[in-house]
C-alpha cells in the first residue's frame, strides 16, 4: 500500500502480485550465472525468478515444455485465475490499489503531507485540487488508534489491506499490519 500510495512511479516485482516468495532450488538446478560461477555464496537470483504460475494446470500454464526453473510449491493454488476469483487475495489487492490511485488525482501528483509516526504506525495525507486522501499504515502486531487532527466525519475507507472494510467510517482503529486509505470530504 505504502508504494502506491505515494509520489512517483510504483515498482512492482515479478510474482508480487501473486505472494509468490523465495522458491527453495536445488544447486543443481540453479541457471543464474552469478550462483554459477560461485556457487554456495548464496548470491542467485534463481529463487526469485521462478516461472510465472497462471493457473493450475501442468506447468502453470508457463511453458509446454519444461521449465528452466522448477515452479512455487503452491503453485496449484497461488496462481492468477485461482487469485483472481478470490475476493480476498493479494491479487485482488493490487489491482483494487491500482484502481483507486488511477481514479484519484491525490495519490498520482497530490502533495504529501505527514500526519504523524506513532511507534509502529505511519499517516500521511495526500491533496490535489481539493481531494483529500488520507493513509494509515500499522506495521506493527498491535492494534492502534489512529488520530488526525481534522474531523473524521465524512470519511470514507475507500480500502484496507484485510479487503474486508470500506464505506463511511470515523472508526479509524487500525489491525495489526493493516494500511488503510480514507476519502477526507472537503
Amino acid at each position: 500500500m505504502l508504494l502506491l500510495t505515494l509520489r512517483g512511479t510504483p515498482t512492482l516485482y515479478y510474482g508480487d502480485e501473486l505472494g509468490i516468495g523465495r522458491v527453495a532450488i536445488e544447486p543443481e538446478a540453479m541457471q543464474d550465472a552469478w550462483e554459477k560461477n560461485e556457487p554456495g555464496l548464496g548470491l542467485s537470483r534463481d529463487p526469485s525468478r521462478t516461472p510465472f504460475q497462471w493457473d493450475d494446470t501442468r506447468n502453470a500454464r508457463f511453458t509446454n515444455g519444461r521449465p528452466w526453473l522448477p515452479l512455487d510449491p503452491n503453485c496449484r493454488t497461488c496462481n492468477a485465475e485461482t487469485l483472481r476469483n478470490d475476493a480476498t487475495s493479494i491479487l485482488t489487492l493490487y489491482r483494487s490499489l491500482i484502481a483507486i490511485r488511477r481514479s484519484h488525482s491525490a495519490l498520482v501528483k497530490g502533495a504529501f503531507r505527514l500526519i504523524g509516526v506513532q511507534e509502529d504506525t505511519i499517516i500521511y495525507e495526500r491533496e490535489d485540487r481539493g481531494q483529500r486522501v488520507l493513509v494509515c499504515l500499522n506495521f506493527g502486531e498491535q492494534e492502534a488508534r489512529v488520530s488526525a487532527a481534522d474531523d473524521l466525519s465524512g470519511a470514507i475507507v475507500l480500502l484496507s489491506t484485510r479487503l474486508d472494510r470500506s464505506g463511511p467510517s470515523t472508526d479509524l482503529a487500525l489491525r495489526p499490519q493493516e494500511g488503510l486509505i480514507v476519502l477526507i470530504p472537503s
